[in-house]
C-alpha cells in the first residue's frame, strides 16, 4: 500500500500546484490591479514558490548544447550507443574535436562516468559531463528508473551492475583508436555510490588482463570503507537488520507503470531520507527563492528552481540492488575484509595493477564520510605507489567534489591532470 499512499498524495500534490501556479499568474499579471500592490505580489510570488515544490518532475534531459574550449565554442554530439533493459550507454562528443570531417578520432582520452543508481537520474552529473567534455570524450551511464523496466525483463543486482560495467568499458575499447592511431584504454570516474562497483569491475577486468581495463579510476565519495569516519548515512544502515530494509522500505509497483508488479526500492523514499537529513536548509532555500523573487532578483530565484528541478526528479531501484548493496557495502563491509563476490567469484583487490587510482573526498561530506574512499588505496597493495594519487576537496560537501565552481575549478584540473599522466 505504500506506493499506491504515495500515488494518492501526488495526485493531490499535482492539483494543488496547478492550481497555485495559475494563482500565481492570474496575481502577477500586469492586468490585475491586485498586480500593482504590496499584497497581491507577496501572494503570487508565495503561490509560486508553493507551486514549484509540490510539482511532480520527470526525467530532466542531459540539454549540453555547446561547450567552451581553448577560447572557441564546439556544437555537443549526444547520442545513445548501447540499450540495456536497467540503463543505456551515451556518449557525449565535440563536433570538430572527436568529430573531423564526419571521421571519429581518438585523439583524446575516452573517459566512462559511471553516474549513481541512488534515486537520481544520471542528468544530476550534466555539470560533471560538461566540464570533462573540455579534455575528454565523455561517456555516461544513463540507468533507468526501475518501475518503467516491464517484469519480463529479469532482475538487476549488484552483480549485474558489475557487468553492466564490464560490457561498457569493452564497448569503449573497441571504439578506441582508428586506422592512423593506435587503440587506447579507457578511462573510468565513479562518482559516489558505484565507486564500489566501479572498484570490483577494474579488479576483475584486472585479474583477467582485459584489454577494456581502464588506464584509470577516479573514485569520488565512495563508500569503499564506511568504517571510516561514518556518516548518519552509515549509522541507519548499520542499525537495522537487513530484514528491517526489506519489510519496511521495499514497495511493489502499482499498474498504472510499465514495471507493475517489481519489487523496488522507490525514489520518493530516497528523496524523503536526503531531504529529512537537511531539512532546515531546504527550507531555507525555498524561503531565499521567495524573497529574490519579492526583491525581482528573478535569476537568483531561477537557479533554486533549476536546481531543485533536478534534485526533485526522482526514479526507483530494484529492491534487490539496494538490499544487495545495503548488506554488502555498509553492513558486512564485504570490499575492506576481502569478502565481496562476483557472481560467485572473489574480488581479488590483490589484482589490480595496472590500472591507477585517484581517490578524492570532500572535506565537509556527510555522506560518504573522510578516509572511505581513500581506503581504496591501502586494499590495492600490488599496485605501484606512482599509480596512486589521493585528493581532497577544501570545503566541499558532498555535491561540491563534482558539481558547481568548486568542481570546475579545483577538481576537475586535477582529474584531467591524472588521466593525462596515466593515459
Amino acid at each position: 500500500m505504500l506506493y499506491q499512499a504515495y500515488e494518492l498524495q501526488r495526485s493531490w500534490l499535482n492539483s494543488a500546484s496547478a492550481w497555485a501556479s495559475m494563482g500565481a499568474e492570474m496575481l502577477s499579471s500586469p492586468a490585475n490591479p491586485l498586480s500593482h500592490m504590496g499584497i497581491g505580489s507577496m501572494t503570487a510570488n508565495a503561490l509560486d514558490v508553493f507551486a514549484h515544490a509540490t510539482a511532480n518532475y520527470g526525467k530532466p534531459a542531459f540539454g549540453i548544447t555547446e561547450v567552451a574550449l581553448d577560447g572557441k565554442i564546439y556544437s555537443v554530439i549526444e547520442s545513445t550507443v548501447l540499450n540495456r533493459p536497467f540503463g543505456d550507454l551515451k556518449r557525449f562528443r565535440l563536433e570538430g574535436v572527436d568529430i573531423i570531417d564526419g571521421e571519429a578520432t581518438a585523439r583524446r582520452p575516452k573517459l566512462l562516468i559511471v553516474a549513481p543508481m541512488s534515486g537520481h537520474y544520471a542528468t544530476l552529473l550534466r555539470g560533471t559531463v560538461a566540464r570533462m567534455l573540455q579534455s575528454c570524450e565523455v561517456y555516461i551511464t544513463d540507468w533507468a528508473d526501475a518501475k518503467t523496466v516491464p517484469l519480463h525483463e529479469g532482475h538487476f543486482d549488484l552483480d549485474d551492475y558489475i557487468d553492466y560495467l564490464i560490457e561498457f568499458l569493452e564497448y569503449i575499447a573497441a571504439q578506441s583508436g582508428t586506422e592512423r592511431e593506435k587503440p587506447s584504454r579507457p578511462h573510468m570516474m565513479a562518482v559516489c555510490q558505484p565507486s564500489v562497483p566501479a572498484f570490483a569491475a577494474t579488479s576483475l577486468l584486472n585479474q583477467h588482463r582485459s584489454p577494456a581495463s581502464p588506464d584509470t579510476l577516479t573514485m569520488m565519495g565512495g563508500p569503499i570503507d564506511t568504517r571510516e569516519s561514518p556518516t548518519t548515512v552509515n549509522d541507519h544502515a548499520m542499525n537495522r537488520p537487513i530484514e528491517w530494509f526489506r519489510g519496511s522500505v521495499i514497495a511493489t509497483v502499482p499498474m498504472n507503470y510499465r514495471g507493475a508488479g517489481r519489487r523496488v526500492y522507490p525514489g520518493f523514499m530516497q528523496l524523503s531520507a536526503f531531504m529529512s537529513m537537511n531539512l532546515q536548509s531546504h527550507m531555507m532555500s525555498h524561503y531565499e527563492m521567495f524573497k529574490h523573487l519579492t526583491a525581482g532578483d528573478d535569476e537568483s530565484a531561477q537557479a533554486t528552481k533549476d536546481f531543485y528541478d533536478e534534485y526533485r526528479a526522482v526514479c526507483d531501484m530494484t529492491a534487490e540492488f539496494y538490499l544487495q548493496t545495503v548488506e554488502e557495502v555498509f553492513q558486512k563491509h564485504s570490499i575492506p575484509n576481502g569478502e565481496f563476490r562476483h557472481k560467485g567469484e572473489i574480488v581479488d583487490l590483490k589484482g589490480i595493477t595496472h590500472t591507477a587510482l585517484l581517490a578524492i573526498e570532500g572535506e565537509r561530506d556527510d555522506i560518504s564520510g573522510l578516509g572511505q574512499t581513500k581506503a581504496a588505496l591501502k586494499l590495492t597493495p600490488n599496485l605501484d605507489k606512482s599509480k596512486k594519487q589521493y585528493y581532497m576537496a577544501e570545503g566541499a560537501g558532498h555535491y561540491g567534489i563534482f558539481n558547481g565552481s568548486r568542481w570546475r575549478n579545483k577538481v576537475a584540473p586535477v582529474v584531467e591532470e591524472f588521466i593525462t599522466a596515466h593515459s
